[in-house]
C-alpha cells in the first residue's frame, strides 16, 4: 500500500475517533513519520473471523478501539432493523451487551449499548463482567434480537474483541456475518446517546441476579446424580482458577452450592485486564494452570479447573497415583465429559430417541469412538461453536436428530441447549460430577480415561502454530495453503496419505485418483485435511482471528491385549508418528517463513 494511502486513512481515523486516547497515539505516529507502524495500523480493516471482531487494542482501522467499536454497532444496529423491519417499525427490536475482564471491555460495552439505543433499540447491559456463555443465555431468556460480548477470550492483555450474536443466542453466521460487514462498510453516520439519555428514555436497562439466578439453575438442572453429590460433595476437593477473568463468580457459586470443596487461587481470583500472573490466559496451555497444579499439588486436590477471561474455555489437570497431577488435553476433557453423558443417560434411561453429538473437524475421532459404543450418531462441523450451535438447530428443527453433546479440541464443550455456545461454566459442574461418579466407582479420572484407551484405541493430538503478523502475514499464510492445495502430501510421517479433504473447494478426494472427486457439505472454509493410512488425520487451517495458521494432528492407535503393556506400546508408537509429523510441519512453515 502506499504511503500516500497509509496517511490519508491515517487522517481519516484522527478526524473521526472520538475517544482521545486511540486518536493520538495515532497523530503521534503521523507527527514522527513512523511508516512502519502505521502501515500495520492501516494496511487492513478488521473483520468479522470465527469469532467476530478482534484484535489488537490501539489507534487504526487495523486495531481494536472506540471508532471500530461503534462502526461494528451502528452496522450492526443497521443490519438487525433490515432483519426484522415488523419489529423495527414497531419499536420493539433489543440486544444484550456483555463483557469481560479485558481493558477498555466495560467503556466498548458502554459504547455498543449506547448506541443501540440511539437506534432504538432496547440495549439490556449487564451491570458488571459476565461470561460470554450467560450473553448466550440471556438472549435466549429476554428473547433479543441480537447480543454482543467485548472479549478476546484467551489471547495475551494488548488483545480485545467483540462477539456479535443472533438472535438464537449462536454467535453470527453466513449470511448474517457477510451481511453485517456490508453495513458496516457503508456506515457514514453514527448514532449515539449517553448512558443517562438512555435509560432516561427506558432504552437502557441494566440487568444482573435476575438472568444471573436463571443461568445458574439451568446449569444444576444438566447434573445427572444430584443424589450422589449431597452424599459424596465434601469427598471431593477441587482446585479452580479464573484466570483474572469472569468465572469466580459462577463457578464458585455453582460449584458452592452443590456443596463442593472448592478452592480458588487467590493470586487469580481477582478481574484483571493485565493478567498479571500468566503471560497469556489460556487453559489450553500448561503456563496458565501452573499456580493452579502447584495449589493442586499442596492441597492434595482432586481436580484442577480453569476458565479463561470469557469462561467459555475450560482445562482441567488430575493427580496421578503418585499425586502429581497431569493436564487433560481439549480432546481427553471432551471424550471424557461425552462418555460420561451417555453412560449417564443409558443407565438412568434418559437417552433420547435419536441422539447426537457434534464435533468440529479438526478434534480428534476419540469422541467417533465414544459415540460408535453407545449407537449415538457424530456430526462434523467447520472449527468455532457457532458451527456446532448452526448444526444443532438445524437438525432440531427438522426432527433429525436430539442434541446431547457438542465439543471442540480448543476446550469447548456444550452441556446444555439452553445455551448456544460453548460453556465453560456448565463443563466445571459436570466435570465436578463426573469425577465423584468414578470416585464412588473406586478410579481416578485417569485410571478411567486409560480404560477407555484399552478399549477404544489410544488417540494422541498435537497441534502447531506459527505466527505470521504484519501486513505480508496474510500472503504467506495464502501461500502455505496455495500449496498444499497444488502439490498435495503423498506421504506424512511415513504415512501414505489415501484422502484429501478440501473444504474450500468442498471436495474430498484419492490423491492417486484426482479426477473424481466427492462433494461435501460444509460451508466453505480454507482448511485442507489429509488422511492417513491407519486412521490419523492431519489438518490445516489459518486462524480467523489471529494472524497464525494452525496445523493439527490427530493419530490413532490400537491397543493390543488390555494390559498395560499394550497401552505403553500404543502410547510409544502414537508418540513417534506425531513427532515425524510435527518434524515434517515445522519444516515446511520455516521453508516458507
Amino acid at each position: 500500500m502506499e504511503k500516500s494511502e497509509i496517511l490519508e486513512r491515517a487522517k481519516a481515523y484522527i478526524a473521526a475517533e472520538k475517544d482521545a486516547r486511540f486518536r493520538k497515539e495515532v497523530e503521534d505516529l503521523v507527527a514522527a513519520g513512523d511508516m512502519k507502524e502505521l502501515e500495520d495500523r492501516f494496511y487492513q480493516t478488521l473483520a468479522f473471523g470465527t469469532g467476530g471482531l478482534r484484535g489488537i487494542m490501539g489507534g487504526g482501522t487495523n486495531r481494536m478501539n472506540t471508532l471500530e467499536i461503534n462502526k461494528a454497532t451502528q452496522g450492526l444496529a443497521n443490519y438487525i432493523k433490515k432483519a426484522f423491519p415488523q419489529k423495527a417499525e414497531a419499536g420493539c427490536l433489543s440486544a444484550v451487551v456483555a463483557y469481560d475482564s479485558r481493558h477498555n471491555s466495560d467503556v466498548f460495552a458502554e459504547a455498543t449499548a449506547c448506541i443501540f439505543a440511539a437506534n432504538n433499540i432496547k440495549a439490556y447491559l449487564f451491570s458488571g463482567l459476565r461470561p460470554t456463555p450467560e450473553l448466550s443465555y440471556a438472549i435466549r431468556t429476554l428473547g433479543a434480537d441480537t447480543g454482543v460480548v467485548v472479549t478476546a477470550s484467551h489471547n495475551p492483555p494488548q488483545y480485545n474483541g467483540y462477539k456479535a450474536y443472533w438472535n438464537d443466542g449462536a454467535q453470527v453466521i453466513e449470511p448474517h456475518d457477510a451481511g453485517i460487514i456490508e453495513e458496516v462498510n457503508r456506515v457514514t453516520d453514527i448514532h449515539s446517546m449517553s448512558k443517562q439519555e438512555a435509560e432516561k428514555a427506558g432504552r437502557l436497562v441494566v440487568i444482573d441476579k435476575e438472568i444471573d439466578e436463571k443461568f445458574w439453575a439451568m446449569i444444576k438442572k444438566q447434573l445427572f446424580r444430584p443424589a450422589l453429590i449431597k452424599e459424596h460433595a465434601g469427598d471431593v476437593k477441587i482446585v479452580y482458577t479464573p484466570l483474572h477473568g469472569t468465572g469466580a463468580m459462577h463457578v464458585e457459586k455453582v460449584l458452592g452450592d452443590l456443596g463442593l470443596n472448592v478452592i480458588t487461587v487467590p493470586e487469580q481470583r481477582e478481574p484483571d485486564g493485565d493478567f498479571p500472573t500468566v503471560e497469556k490466559p489460556n487453559p489450553e496451555e500448561a503456563p496458565a494452570l501452573k499456580m493452579a497444579v502447584e495449589l493442586g499439588e499442596k492441597e492434595k486436590a482432586d481436580c484442577v479447573m480453569a476458565t479463561d477471561p470469557d469462561a467459555d474455555r475450560f482445562g482441567t489437570a488430575f493427580p496421578d497415583k503418585n499425586g502429581k497431577f497431569v493436564l487433560v488435553s481439549g480432546n481427553q476433557m471432551g471424550a471424557l465429559l461425552m462418555d460420561y453423558i451417555l453412560l449417564s443417560r443409558t443407565e438412568l434411561g434418559k437417552m433420547p430417541a435419536k441422539p447426537a453429538v457434534i464435533r468440529s473437524i479438526v478434534t480428534s475421532p476419540f469422541s467417533d469412538a465414544v459415540c460408535k459404543k453407545y449407537g449415538v450418531k457424530m456430526l462434523e462441523c467447520l472449527t468455532g461453536f457457532k458451527w456446532i450451535a448452526a448444526v444443532e438447530a438445524r437438525f432440531e428443527a427438522a426432527g433429525t436428530n436430539d442434541y446431547v453433546f457438542g465439543l471442540e479440541e480448543s476446550y469447548g464443550y456444550k452441556v446444555e441447549k439452553e445455551v448456544m455456545d460453548k460453556d465453560g461454566i456448565s463443563a466445571a459442574a459436570l466435570c465436578s460430577e463426573m469425577t465423584l461418579y468414578w470416585r464412588a466407582q473406586g478410579k481416578s479420572i485417569l485410571e478411567h480415561l486409560d480404560d477407555m484407551y484399552r478399549e477404544l484405541g489410544y488417540f494422541e493430538d498435537v497441534s502447531i502454530s506459527k505466527y505470521f503478523p504484519g501486513a505480508t502475514g496474510i500472503g504467506v499464510m495464502n501461500g502455505i495453503m496455495a500449496k498444499l492445495r497444488s502439490e498435495g502430501l503423498k506421504t506424512l510421517g511415513g504415512k501414505k496419505v489415501v484422502k484429501i479433504r478440501d473444504i474450500q473447494e468442498s471436495v474430498e478426494y484419492d490423491p492417486e485418483n484426482v479426477s473424481e472427486k466427492t462433494k461435501i457439505d460444509f460451508p466453505r472454509s480454507n482448511v485442507i485435511q489429509f488422511f492417513l493410512a491407519g486412521g490419523t488425520i492431519v489438518s490445516a487451517r489459518p486462524s480467523g482471528t489471529e494472524p497464525k495458521i494452525k496445523f493439527y494432528i490427530n493419530s490413532t492407535m490400537p491397543v493390543e491385549g488390555a494390559d498395560e503393556a499394550g497401552l505403553a506400546e500404543a502410547r510409544t508408537s502414537a508418540h513417534e508418528l506425531c513427532s515425524l509429523i510435527k518434524r515434517e510441519i515445522t519444516e515446511l512453515l520455516d521453508a516458507a517463513d
